[in-house]
């Protein structure tokens, strides 16, 4: 990578460079200040994330502890006969959501009433079973949505992260030493302007 952008050395080019720079240094400012609030972000969205894991963990092992009674008290074949035609449980709608630029699926999961079963020789524990199977779907549908929002999040701190460096260790860096090198041209060339009308006074003085 050079050091230096190729640019003559010009005064124009010099006040377009400061321009450029003090824009690129504004731009840095924010984008730290967007990396900062992803940080942030990501941080409550982990905390968040962890959580509902835990809730959904024990929810789904309560489901399935009640699950296993029914089928022990009602058997498979009464299991399965008694769970045809049940409407579902609960409600989903996904609507799109944004954080600092960064969109994500909302879910809304709403429990339904749950259907009851006619069948005879029908447990109770079947219907918790159901009850809880409900519950834990409400909650791995929060789960879903917190785990789609930490990933993207993730995902879009890295690329400021990325452009942070970018500008700070690359981009800026560039500009400011070509403004160096255009002072320091500018300087030399200015240097020698003045040894040569120097050097014209001294020769009109002498003839």
């Amino acid at each position: 990578m050079r050091d230096r952008l190729k640019i003559p050395p010009t005064k124009s080019a010099l006040l377009g460079l400061r321009r450029q720079v003090k824009f690129l240094e504004q731009g840095h400012a924010m984008l730290e200040r967007k990396r900062e609030l992803l940080t942030r972000l990501v941080y409550e969205r982990l905390d968040q994330y962890r959580k509902l894991r835990a809730e959904v963990r024990d929810g789904l092992k309560q489901a399935y502890r009640w699950l296993a009674l029914a089928h022990m008290r009602m058997g498979s074949q009464m299991l399965r006969q008694s769970a045809l035609g049940l409407r579902p449980a609960i409600r989903l709608n996904i609507l799109p959501r944004s954080s600092i630029g960064v969109e994500y699926p909302s879910v809304e999961a709403t429990l339904l009433p749950l259907q009851p079963v006619g069948l005879m020789w029908t447990d109770a524990s079947f219907d918790e079973a159901r009850a809880r199977l409900a519950q834990t779907a409400v909650m791995l549908a929060r789960l879903g949505e917190a785990e789609t929002a930490l990933w993207r999040l993730l995902d879009e701190q890295r690329k400021t992260q990325k452009r942070v460096n970018a500008l700070k260790y690359n981009v800026i860096p560039r500009y400011r030493a070509t403004i160096r090198f255009i002072q320091s041209a500018l300087e030399e060339e200015e240097r020698n302007t003045l040894f040569q009308i120097k050097v014209l006074r001294q020769s009109g003085l002498g003839s």
